[in-house]
């Protein structure tokens, strides 16, 4: 930041500020993980007070954009990854959407990245598909099945070549999967009638795109069709249907937990 300030105009101040950041930190001038010129030095920059600076950096915390740990420098956050989950989280919870409404999206992602690594995935993409779908048959640990199923579903977008695709599967996926392991309650039993029954129809789907059989997209479409009903009939998904219809507040809960700003990693 070493050019002259920016100017600011009458109005809010820190919205102003706010702004400014924000638009150097989306367009890379702040790089991912940098640390932000301490407040002081933001306060000289654009000559307003340090409290003016410090409602400008809570701001942009709550929006995702800074990490500000105590006792340590703000750093910045321009990952796409990160500010997607954010801003799905927000409009999940906002709107009351149900986990159903969010699957449904997430089979109709999957079926069209699949449609494009037919036809762009290159040999070696498609092998490591296939290792990653082997890698979920241990049912074992259900977290750990959890992070490999996860895994899969985040090559499969990967290599479809396109990055927003990519980007918005591997959001949705850790919530599906979130959701199941929530419910599932860590039994390794109630975890496989959903995720370790389809183990067979994740080879199909790789197998599909090895061949590149157009039906890969509509393999996929089938396998999310069949995991969100079992998924509805897990033990905790009855459980709840009572008293969080549609199991809205499961998501909007695990949502929170597990996209807040503060839980980013360090990278001092």
């Amino acid at each position: 930041m070493s050019q002259p300030g920016a100017r600011l105009y009458r109005g809010r101040v820190a919205d102003q500020i706010v702004a400014d950041l924000r638009r150097q930190i989306l367009s890379g001038e702040l790089a991912d993980g940098a640390r932000l010129p301490s407040e002081r030095e933001l306060a000289a920059y654009y000559d307003v007070s340090s409290p003016t600076i410090r409602e400008a950096i809570r701001v942009l915390t709550v929006m995702g954009l800074l990490n500000a740990r105590n006792g340590s420098r703000t750093t910045v956050i321009a990952n796409g990854d990160t500010l997607l989950r954010i801003s799905i989280a927000s409009v999940a919870q906002f709107e009351k959407m149900r986990p159903g409404d969010v699957l449904a999206l997430l089979g109709a992602l999957n079926a069209y990245a699949a449609e494009l690594a037919v036809q762009n995935a290159t040999d070696g993409e498609i092998e490591e598909l296939r290792a990653a779908a082997q890698s979920t048959g241990d049912m074992s640990d259900v977290r750990a099945a959890g992070a490999a199923l996860h895994n899969f579903f985040a090559i499969l977008s990967a290599i479809s070549h396109n990055p927003l695709v990519a980007a918005l599967c591997k959001a949705l996926s850790e919530i599906q999967v979130g959701i199941a392991v929530e419910l599932s309650g860590g039994d390794s039993g109630s975890w496989g009638t959903v995720a370790g029954s389809m183990y067979d129809a994740r080879l199909a789907i790789v197998d599909a795109i090895a061949h590149r059989d157009p039906a890969a997209s509509e393999r996929v479409r089938n396998y999310h069709r069949t995991v969100i009903k079992r998924t509805r009939g897990m033990p905790g998904a009855e459980e709840l249907r009572d008293s969080d219809f549609g199991l809205t507040g499961l998501l909007s809960t695990w949502l929170d937990d597990d996209v807040r700003p503060d839980n980013t990693p360090d990278r001092s």
